[in-house]
């Protein structure tokens, strides 16, 4: 496949101003484009023919690199989104509980939604089967589908790539996605109503940002595994938070998470993530987190423990799914004050409040932005310290120059 840029507008800026989530949206909208690998490791648009007018509108409405959804609730906290309810809990079957990156929420959802008749299918990432440490999308139709893909998965995905196909295909499809994800099939929706009709529930995650496939390469060298040889790769999970694991016909080698995020994967996220205004999943049905126990000086403790997720709950359909799952006795959980969130993902707070001088460098440096409105940015920036702000406008506005004298 060649690397020549899509003949979208839309998709040359988000492009050139390094905007592209990778969520693959544009290359299902279009035949004129698809996806690729390219370095370091990003999913990226390429063109491989024409873009009617038609198709570019729709790109231009709905790209997450151009436009986010907008938090359009009245109960709304300016780093945790929207929220009817919420909670902390985990799935009550053992299985599931262990093979989750956390409580298993997401997982027990899907499953009950499943079970219930609500949907006939899941689509979801999992693991390449070709190459295990990178993903591909797949339509999930029963309880150990959707189990056997279960766990996060920290590394470029494309989970929108054949969204029309799935439109067209009718029924009922519940969707799990990235944040970016979910924004870009609510503001799919805006202009196609087949949306609304056969997604009748969207989950998502507290998104920490894509890290390129560089990132699990360097694990895996530091391993001392070689890539070819890897037959299965766990990014986390089977506990929690669970160990990076690398599976050869010669046997296993485990990382901690501590160590596989902390010391690789989180150097290798892409420029979008880090100016994310929504990295929440406000826009989703219900989004799940970790639900970390604070250490002795307060930051989130990655010993292992028992799992429990962070549940929070957007819309009304959240609201029945999650009490159906409750009935069903799939799910037990426990109401939250929102402001303990705080605690628990307190990197997630850090990175909103610092929105508005990431995105205020870039634009002085003439940098494209997504546009953004109704996502509670000026006000999460109003509770940065001075200090922090000024440390993120000056950095953000060195590496945004420095990129664009590389490229000229």
């Amino acid at each position: 496949m060649n690397n020549s840029p899509p003949a979208s507008p839309t998709v040359q800026r988000v492009l050139r101003g390094e905007l592209c989530t990778g969520c693959g949206l544009c290359a299902s909208v279009s035949a004129g484009i698809e996806m690729a690998s390219l370095p370091p490791g990003y999913n990226r648009p390429v063109g491989v023919g024409t873009v009617s007018v038609a198709e570019e509108l729709t790109i231009a409405a709905a790209c997450p690199g151009a436009v986010v959804e907008p938090w359009d609730a009245p109960e709304r906290h300016p780093y945790w989104g929207p929220y009817r309810q919420v909670m902390t809990g985990a799935a009550v079957d053992p299985a599931i509980l262990f093979e989750g990156s956390s409580g298993g929420a997401i997982s027990a959802l899907l499953i009950q939604a499943l079970r219930s008749g609500l949907v006939d299918r899941v689509v979801q990432v999992a693991p390449d089967p070709d190459r295990p440490t990178r993903n591909v999308v797949t339509v999930s139709r029963t309880h150990d589908e959707v189990l056997n893909r279960a766990g996060s998965r920290y590394t470029a995905s494309s989970p929108l790539q054949h969204i029309m196909a799935v439109l067209e295909d009718g029924g009922a499809a519940a969707f799990v996605g990235k944040p970016c994800d979910v924004s870009a099939l609510r503001r799919l929706g805006r202009v196609d109503p087949r949306v609304g009709r056969h997604i009748p529930l969207a989950l998502s995650f507290f998104c920490g940002g894509i890290p390129s496939h560089d990132g699990v390469e360097r694990i895996l060298a530091d391993m001392k595994v070689d890539s070819t040889a890897v037959t299965a790769f766990r990014y986390r999970g089977r506990g929690w938070p669970g160990n990076c694991v690398a599976e050869t016909a010669e046997g296993s080698v485990e990382m901690t998470y501590a160590r596989s995020w902390g010391g690789f994967l989180s150097k290798e996220v892409q420029f979008r993530c880090k100016i994310c205004p929504d990295a929440v999943g406000g826009v989703a049905d219900i989004a799940c987190a970790d639900a970390w126990y604070g250490d002795d000086d307060g930051y989130p403790s990655f010993d292992e423990a028992e799992g429990r997720s962070l549940i929070v709950v957007r819309s009304e359909a959240g609201e029945r799914i999650l009490r159906d799952a409750i009935a069903a006795g799939a799910l037990s959980t426990t109401p939250l004050p929102i402001g303990e969130i705080d605690r628990m993902q307190p990197s997630q707070a850090r990175r909103k409040r610092l929105v508005l001088a990431r995105m205020a460098a870039s634009v002085l440096a003439g940098q494209p932005t997504p546009r953004l409105r109704g996502l509670s940015v000026i006000e999460a920036a109003r509770l940065a310290p001075l200090r922090e702000t000024v440390q993120n406008f000056l950095g953000t506005l060195r590496r945004t120059l420095r990129g664009r004298r590389s490229r000229l």
